[in-house]
């Protein structure tokens, strides 16, 4: 008898015949990735290194395997609620108790790639978010925040944090807006394609870091330097991004993917 038709049955056809495109959402993880700088007074997370423990020789003469040393939160990376003091006590908060359910949902793009070449400390308001759903729709509980500026395409360590005499620049959320993202639609989290969910100078905020602040706060997460957003239709994909599952672990690289229709 043939195998009856399921959902996920038409999900690996329409998979296989090209109708449903797999978008990687990743950016290449090497020793070039940038990390985030701190202030000299707080502790530095590490770039990411490699090193070969054997490579078909005489400490393994038939494997490939290398030790990788990187901070969890390095190159495309998951934030969990533990990761910011806001969410340090909530249930669930670190990466192998998250309820996986929550690692999957739509994606709703907001494209504000031509505002940032104009200004690169643009903020995402409430007012923005709420005029791309007079176009698109209300954005539905469960969804995934995506920001689409195209920073991802800058080259290099220096250009990608741009960081001058007063600090890093970069566009990113207003603190209202993350309260209405959080509070009143009920997101998953937000993903960006800077290194960090907050914008450059969101360090002098109210409150202080408010994409941290407050999405973790809330028991919600965060994604950072994601590419290939301009791949994405507004609405209509689905976003995959399953973190290690490091107990008690704040965060950690992962491979985000998303499935669109061709």
């Amino acid at each position: 008898m043939p195998a009856p038709v399921t959902v996920l049955s038409l999900l690996v056809e329409e998979l296989n015949n090209g109708r449903i495109k797999v978008v990687d959402l990743t950016q290449p993880l090497d020793s070039d990735t940038p990390v985030i700088d701190l202030p000299p007074q707080f502790a530095p997370s590490p770039p990411f290194s490699k090193e070969v423990i054997s490579r078909y020789d005489d400490k393994g003469p038939a494997w490939y395997w290398n030790t990788i040393h990187l901070g969890e939160h390095t190159g495309t990376h998951f934030d969990a609620p533990a990761h910011w003091v806001t969410g340090k006590d909530l249930a669930n908060n670190t990466l192998d108790t998250i309820l996986v359910r929550k690692l999957i949902g739509p994606a709703c793009v907001i494209d504000v790639s031509k505002e940032v070449a104009r200004y690169e400390d643009f903020l995402l308001t409430r007012e923005h978010v709420q005029a791309w759903e007079g176009e698109h729709s209300k954005i539905s509980a469960g969804s995934w925040l995506l920001l689409r500026t195209d920073w991802s395409r800058r080259q290099g360590r220096e250009d990608y944090l741009n960081i001058n005499e007063d600090g890093p620049h970069s566009p990113g959320f207003h603190p209202d807006c993350v309260k209405f993202l959080a509070h009143e639609r009920d997101v998953l989290g937000v993903g960006v394609e800077t290194v960090g969910t907050d914008a450059g100078q969101a360090g002098g905020f109210d409150p202080p870091f408010p994409a941290h602040n407050i999405m973790q706060g809330s028991g919600r997460f965060g994604l950072a330097s994601l590419c290939n957003l301009d791949q994405l239709p507004p609405v209509g994909a689905i976003v995959i991004a399953s973190p290690l599952k490091i107990v008690d672990g704040s965060g950690s690289p992962l491979r985000v993917l998303a499935l669109t229709p061709a």
